[in-house]
């Protein structure tokens, strides 16, 4: 019976071309009408090294990555060696004939006799796609788009060697190998995005201006994506010498009238720490992506983890109140990013977003993105609204202060680091302070009243109740799914904003609840930590992870 849901991983050195086979394969599922989840396991080298690209592929969207392999796609012999272990009942493995083990299963590949070495991955594209039933004009298709900036004549070559490859694989389908499902319907048109590109496309529905960055793994396709569009929508991005110089720029361009944002990583987000602050004290809007990897230190910098959660909530000397959001999946880091510039607008701060490696590159298919309603940031206040004499720092009931931008208007802008008036002017007077200290925290009310609140799935008062943030989501969803069908009664309850906590909001559910699971990927359960000072709940039973993988369900379920 054809598989429903398959797990292809197609392993090799970088440079070998397994991310033009799993990219080319994955636009052809989502071409065809399958929904697809992509995960990239990649060493932090140039060329070298293992890496493997996983193509999660089904008629149902998948939530979370698999570990059970279906089709194992060797592009040398280390791939075989590391991952044949980890192949389900029934499975494929697919191999150069140099190096192909003996054994049922197992397809030996001529490569050599298909093509060109340097067109291996074509040969491989082709061979994977028989054994899947794609169609094969859907590929072809796809080659001529992929090649169609290079010479006719590397497009005529790999067509050629597809052909071959296509030719060679219609007589060794093992018997017992029935492919895959095909989808009920074809859902039209859809787009394949990963996390940074959603995050990127969001910047520019809420209107970014300007972004600043230093590259830094793995959040540096945000600010491509952005260099991308940046003609065509008004961006403009600047690669800074440091991430010292990006924050304070994109602090400055702020100040100045245009929405504004940067996007990091661990190390890096560590240098912008006095720049946080700033942003702080001088109460100007700032988007701040920080995209999880392992540390301390360089860490793992090509692997996944969620321990900045605390680096993050408290990074900035001084008390001063900010938003942190944890989106789950593409379609979340688009609409949370449009958030976070409203919410850094509205209150006139550092609003930060919390991504991982994982989140960043695991591409799915999604509907096509509306954005039709988007309501682009406006910055700052009209001159006619403000009461005169003007004070960029008047004191206000709800902490938030009229914000005139520098040079449009007959008014005088001031604004200090130091702590400062009303008008804005230096002051080391210790009553102002503390006022002026009093109205910043007033606006976390303000904040803390448009709060996202946290997803809840299942039944009232539930045996077992998964407590997750961000992109924990898909495997925490999955895994009670698999838990229900057993009969048990499970619940998840998924946190895409994890500050400030509303309790109302959630404190009930952790109750009601006859035991409650936190999953996430540190090592010492920041979040539960966080809920129990919080709330004063403590969340006694955690699945942690912190070798650098993603989550899967079936590691959750190991570990209950």
């Amino acid at each position: 019976m054809p598989l429903t849901d398959m797990h292809i991983m197609i392993g090799g050195e970088a440079g070998q071309g397994l991310v033009t086979i799993g990219r080319l394969l994955s636009k052809a599922f989502t071409r065809m009408g399958w929904h697809i989840l992509v995960t990239q396991d990649y060493m932090s080298r140039i060329r070298g090294g293992h890496n493997t690209f996983s193509v999660r592929v089904g008629t149902e969207a998948p939530l979370a990555p698999r570990q059970e392999i279906d089709l194992l796609v060797a592009l040398n012999r280390e791939t075989v060696e590391l991952h044949r272990k980890d192949m389900g009942p029934g499975g494929i493995l697919l191999a150069d004939s140099g190096f192909a083990p003996a054994g049922d299963g197992v397809i030996s590949v001529p490569f050599e006799d298909l093509g060109p070495r340097k067109m291996e991955n074509t040969v491989a594209l082709g061979v994977i796609g028989d054994l899947v039933d794609i169609d094969a004009e859907v590929l072809r298709r796809l080659i001529r788009e992929t090649f169609q900036r290079k010479h006719p004549e590397v497009i005529d070559e790999n067509l050629a060697t597809l052909s071959a490859a296509l030719a060679w694989a219609r007589g060794i389908r093992p018997a017992a190998w029935d492919g895959l499902s095909r989808p009920m319907e074809h859902e039209g048109k859809r787009m394949m995005l990963d996390g940074n590109e959603a995050v990127a496309l969001g910047a520019l529905s809420a209107g970014c201006r300007f972004c600043a960055f230093y590259p830094m793994t793995p959040s540096t396709s945000i600010p491509l994506t952005l260099i991308a569009h940046g003609d065509a929508m008004g961006v403009v991005v600047e690669q800074a010498e440091d991430e010292i110089a990006a924050i304070n720029m994109a602090i400055g361009a702020s100040f100045s009238g245009a929405p504004s944002m940067v996007a990091t990583s661990g190390g890096g987000f560590a240098l912008m720490t006095e720049g946080v602050s700033l942003a702080g004290m001088t109460e100007t809007p700032v988007v701040i992506v920080v995209a999880q990897r392992p540390g301390p230190a360089t860490g793992l910098p090509t692997r996944t983890e969620q321990a900045d959660l605390e680096f993050v909530l408290h990074a900035g000397h001084g008390e001063f109140p900010r938003a942190v959001f944890a989106p789950g999946d593409p379609i979340t880091c688009h609409d949370l990013t449009v958030c976070a510039f409203h919410i850094a607008e509205r209150y006139q701060g550092p609003v930060f977003l919390l991504t991982d490696q994982y989140l960043a590159d695991s591409l799915r298919d999604v509907s096509l993105l509306d954005a039709s309603n988007a309501d682009p940031v406006v910055s700052g206040a009209k001159e006619a609204d403000v009461s005169t004499p003007y004070r960029r720092f008047a004191f206000t009931d709800s902490g938030v202060s009229p914000r005139l931008l520098p040079g449009k208007g007959s008014h005088l802008v001031v604004a200090d680091s130091d702590e400062h008036t009303e008008d804005g002017h230096i002051t080391e007077d210790l009553e102002v302070r503390t006022k002026m200290v009093e109205k910043r925290l007033r606006k976390l009310r303000g904040i803390l009243s448009e709060v996202v609140p946290p997803v809840y799935e299942g039944e009232e008062r539930p045996d077992l109740l998964f407590v997750a943030w961000g992109s924990t989501e898909g495997a925490v969803r999955e895994a009670a799914f698999h838990l229900r069908r057993e009969g048990r009664s499970v619940a998840t309850l998924v946190f895409h904003q994890v500050w400030p906590l509303d309790p109302s909001r959630f404190l009930s559910r952790l109750e009601a609840a006859g035991e409650v699971v936190a999953v996430e990927g540190n090592a010492t359960g920041q979040f539960a930590r966080l809920i129990r000072r919080e709330t004063g709940f403590a969340i006694k039973k955690l699945v942690l992870r912190y070798d650098g993988l993603p989550f899967t369900a079936r590691y959750i379920l190991s570990r209950i």
